[in-house]
């Protein structure tokens, strides 16, 4: 006989946030939980205050997913002002240092090292941690953090213009990428000085904020625009088809035969919906994130 999962009432799935400038990305997950009414709601990156566009959230027992969705590269609209740097290296800071702006031909030459595989050190103020203490709280209680460079990825720097001591460009990175990071640093490396003046982020992955619900119709929009889990995947990841009694095995967290290649796979019931993500073990899947009840 055919296994039927327990049907809840709970709102679950990808809701794609267009999230506007002056807030959080935590407000905008809060006005998601209120207009879905439950309080499981994550998100998977988050946006500086001052930035617009996409945000992707993640409702229900989907919020177990972010490590496996198809999130990347990210893609943004930036504006770069330079003249004066800040203490942020965005619009909302204080300026720490001014300079003459810089030749165009210089900028454009300078673009280049800020390209590819690079190392840039976090904002002052952002939510990087030290010690369990997040750098823009310590920097607004006037003790900034000792951060530490990290590793990033730039992959292009696209549709690059200039109007007055204005660059605007399209810049497509990996994740950990301060955007604020790059002005601040293209300023350095002309002797002038920058910060990033606006910034929207219009992909991540698959996802494009042109399919995104403004934060500020949740209300109305929100509940009708939840997306299957199954439909942000990351597309490296194996696709596992299950029959009824596979579907029945897996949410009872048991091994199923593994007939797909790789090393993590989605695991689909005959519906197309995502029953578990699941590592190989053997020549089986071993469901480790279930999203059904037995």
């Amino acid at each position: 006989m055919c296994h039927e999962a327990t049907v809840t009432s709970e709102p679950e799935g990808l809701l794609l946030a267009d999230k506007p400038a002056g807030r959080t990305s935590h407000d905008v997950v809060d006005l998601a939980r209120r207009a879905l009414r439950t309080k499981r709601v994550g998100h998977a990156g988050t946006l500086d205050p001052f930035a617009t566009g996409l945000l992707v959230l993640l409702v229900g027992r989907a919020t177990r997913l972010a490590p496996y969705l198809d999130n990347e590269p990210k893609v943004y609209e930036a504006t770069i002002r330079f003249g004066s740097e800040t203490d942020s290296d965005d619009v909302t800071g204080s300026v720490t240092r001014e300079a003459a702006p810089p030749d165009e031909a210089q900028v454009r030459d300078a673009i280049a090292g800020l390209t590819g595989a690079i190392t840039q050190l976090p904002p002052s103020v952002s939510a990087k941690q030290v010690g369990g203490v997040r750098a823009h709280v310590a920097a607004r209680q006037g003790a900034p953090l000792e951060l530490s460079p990290t590793s990033v990825m730039v992959h292009a720097w696209d549709d690059v213009r200039f109007e007055g001591d204005e660059l605007f460009a399209t810049i497509t990175c990996g994740g950990g990428t301060y955007i604020r990071a790059l002005a601040r640093d293209l300023g350095r490396a002309v002797q002038s000085a920058a910060h990033c003046s606006a910034l929207r982020r219009t992909r991540a992955g698959r996802f494009d904020v042109a399919d995104a619900v403004s934060a500020l119709e949740f209300r109305e929009r929100a509940p009708g625009a939840l997306r299957a889990p199954a439909s942000g995947m990351d597309r490296t990841l194996a696709r596992e088809q299950l029959d009824d009694a596979g579907v029945q095995h897996v949410t009872r967290g048991r091994t199923v035969p593994a007939h797909a290649s790789g090393a993590r796979a989605a695991l689909i019931a005959p519906d197309g919906s995502l029953v578990a993500i699941a590592e190989r073990q053997g020549a089986c899947w071993q469901p480790t994130v279930v999203l059904r009840d037995a």
